[in-house]
C-alpha cells in the first residue's frame, strides 16, 4: 500500500466505521489531473446506494478540511460486491475455497497473473491451488486479488 493510500485509509476508516459500516478498503488512482479514489463500504445487512450516498457525503466533507489529494478527483463509494476486491490477509483467509483472481506488481515464477482456488493464508503468503499445484503467493507481491463469483445453476 502505497504512503498517499495509507493517509487516504487514516482520513477515511474513521468516518465509514462511525457511520455503522465495515470499512473494507480503498483504490487510489492517480490519473493526471484527475484521479480516482474508490471507497468500499460493507455491512452485514448489505448496502444500498443511499448507504453509498451517506458515507460519500461525510467523506467529501472530510476530504475537503483535510486536501490530501492536490489534484481534481472523482470519489466513489460502493459495495464490494459479488467479485469484491480482497485487500488485507484477513480478508483471504475468510474467502479460503472460493475461486479468485491474483495480479502480481512483479512476475513469480514467469506470470504476473493467476486464477484458482484460495487455499488460505500461511504467515504473510496466500495460498493458491491451480490444478494439481500448490503455489505459495508473497501478499506484499500482490498489486489486485479479486474474487470470481460463482453462479450456480439453480433448479426450477
Amino acid at each position: 500500500m502505497s504512503v498517499k493510500q495509507q493517509v487516504l485509509e487514516q482520513l477515511t476508516r474513521p468516518v465509514v466505521e462511525g457511520l455503522g459500516f465495515i470499512f473494507w478498503g480503498l483504490e487510489y488512482i492517480p490519473q493526471g489531473n484527475r484521479s480516482l479514489l474508490r471507497i468500499y463500504i460493507d455491512h452485514e445487512e448489505g448496502i444500498d446506494v443511499e448507504d453509498c450516498a451517506t458515507v460519500s457525503r461525510q467523506i467529501s466533507s472530510v476530504l475537503d478540511v483535510e486536501d490530501p489529494i492536490q489534484s481534481n478527483y472523482t470519489l466513489e463509494v460502493s459495495s464490494p460486491g459479488m467479485d469484491r476486491v480482497l485487500f488485507t490477509l484477513e480478508q483471504f483467509a475468510v474467502y479460503k475455497g472460493h475461486e479468485i483472481e491474483i495480479r502480481l506488481s512483479r512476475p513469480f515464477e514467469g506470470r504476473k497473473k493467476f486464477k484458482g482456488l484460495l487455499n488460505g493464508v500461511e504467515d504473510s503468503d496466500v495460498l493458491l491451488v491451480i490444478g494439481d499445484e500448490e503455489y505459495v503467493l508473497p501478499f506484499e507481491q500482490i498489486e489486485k486479488a479479486r474474487i470470481i463469483p460463482r453462479f450456480d445453476q439453480i433448479d426450477g
